[in-house]
């Protein structure tokens, strides 16, 4: 593995300040794309400004174009990106960060070269040195409670002073503080504010509720 380019340490920095704008970043599975922006209105509503868009449905491009229209208060990624391919849809809709669940070599270095910083997925230190290599510092942390939840990001600490993480993946109102004590965690990434019964339901007044508990209960 040759590595020419590194990753411009602005691109660290522009995930640093999407990142303290909110602890807690909402993850949208949106299945019906005229929820996009009431939901996404809700949880900003309650408080909660940085938003990811999973690519787990057909209509998640459309809904971020319309989240990104409706909202540009709003920081919204793109989360679920598996190939580079995917990673320049994310950029051509206008997305503000993108969000990756496991890392290659060839989305690394893609991220290199676009405006659009990513934060790239992984469970291991392996994974981590290798993204290191090419430049970056911010990851995302996943499955979290799989991967061995706050002790394992406590250890990651050791090797990696500088690596901050987003932990995804088994978090909720319970344990996200415990995430949110480590130094090394910037936020803390969850579905659990977008319960699917409140989405169908089109509730956005409980949702933004919940927005709003976690915005203060967590903020900065």
């Amino acid at each position: 593995m040759t590595i020419d380019k590194q990753l411009p340490s602005t691109r660290t920095t522009e995930l640093d300040s999407i990142c303290l704008k909110a602890e807690v970043i909402p993850v949208l599975a949106i299945q019906r794309v005229e929820d996009a922006v009431p939901l996404a209105a809700a949880l900003v509503e309650g408080g909660l400004s940085v938003l990811e868009v999973t690519l787990r449905t057909d209509c998640a491009l459309e809904a971020t174009r319309r989240i990104k229209e409706a909202l540009p208060q709003a920081s919204v990624g793109i989360g679920t990106v598996l190939t580079p391919a995917q990673y320049r849809q994310a950029e051509q809709v206008g997305a503000d960060f993108v969000v990756t669940p496991g890392t290659t070599e060839a989305l690394y270095r893609y991220g290199v070269t676009s405006p659009v910083p990513m934060l790239p997925g992984v469970a291991t230190v392996s994974e981590v040195m290798i993204g290191w290599q090419f430049g970056y510092r911010r990851f995302k942390f996943f499955p979290a409670e799989a991967s061995g939840g706050v002790k394992a990001l406590k250890a990651f600490a050791g090797p990696l002073p500088e690596a901050r993480f987003c932990p995804t993946g088994g978090i909720n109102l319970d344990n996200a503080a415990d995430y949110l004590a480590l130094p090394n965690v910037m936020c803390v990434g969850g579905s659990w504010l977008t319960p699917k019964s409140l989405v169908e339901a089109e509730d956005w007044k409980a949702i933004r509720q919940l927005a709003r508990e976690a915005a203060e209960r967590f903020h900065h």
